[in-house]
């Protein structure tokens, strides 16, 4: 049982390794750029949208970045899992590893990114003066149910999109939607009353909720948002597993 941990975990370092590598290979700038995407795209969308929303928003930098860090990660990070099997059809037909390493490998690469964006949040409200709160440290609650709410509609995804090739480019929509309805950059108050009970249904809406309350706030989660997002989470990891377990044998003979 060791021996076969030890082996996936050294599998999963070098799936991993690989993805790094490979972004990287031909830029100039390298792992640099992990730091500048979401610099420049705060920069960018700050001189946009900060004339519409900076008086309603205090620190406008920082409410944006805040949010925009938990919807990159769980864009990129699902839409990795989602491609993972195709990805590397290759290597699948090759040899035998367990699929579901490829999607596995695929989120954590992207929560190693996720990581970097921490870094550039913090230079942000370091700059513009915002407050650093202790309720920071809560802030690991909302992204560990963030993380399986990922991983399970990644696997999700990842037995979708091999089977049905439309699912990658519906997905591509439904993410830009996703990114309106989870209040990045404009303040949840400005949409109707009505409308704001959808956004309620959105579990991202949901970790960036509970992430602004106590990064940019300094007040705890709120429990009921939370509980929504816990059990969103869980319940999309649940079917996620199953789901793959399920359909694991099979993905070899459809890619």
């Amino acid at each position: 049982m060791f021996d076969t941990l030890s082996e996936k975990k050294f599998l999963l370092k070098q799936l991993v390794k690989r993805d790094l590598t490979s972004k990287y290979k031909d830029s100039v700038l390298g792992i640099l750029w992990s730091f500048l995407n979401p610099l420049l795209i705060m920069l960018v969308f700050t001189a946009i949208f900060s004339m519409l929303f900076g008086r309603q928003i205090e620190n406008y930098p920082v409410y944006f970045l805040s949010g925009r860090v938990i919807y990159d990660f769980y864009n990129a990070a699902t839409k990795g899992a989602m491609r993972s099997i195709k990805s590397n059809a290759n290597l699948l037909k090759k040899i035998y590893v367990p699929k579901y390493m490829f999607s596995v490998s695929a989120i954590c690469y992207e929560f190693i990114n996720f990581l970097i964006s921490f870094v550039i949040l913090f230079g942000v409200m370091l700059i513009t003066g915002a407050s650093f709160h202790l309720t920071t440290i809560f802030a690991i609650i909302p992204i560990i149910f963030l993380v399986f709410l990922i991983f399970g509609i990644g696997l999700i995804l990842a037995v979708c999109n091999t089977y049905f090739s439309d699912i990658g480019h519906l997905y591509n929509v439904f993410t830009l939607i996703l990114m309106y309805a989870s209040a990045l950059f404009y303040p949840i108050e400005i949409v109707p009353a009505s409308v704001q009970v959808i956004f309620t249904l959105n579990p991202v809406y949901s970790a960036i909720t509970c992430f602004r309350e106590t990064v940019v706030y300094g007040v705890m989660p709120n429990v009921g948002t939370l509980a929504y997002l816990a059990t969103f989470s869980i319940a999309a990891l649940g079917i996620g597993i199953l789901l793959f377990s399920i359909y694991e044998k099979k993905l070899a003979l459809e890619i």
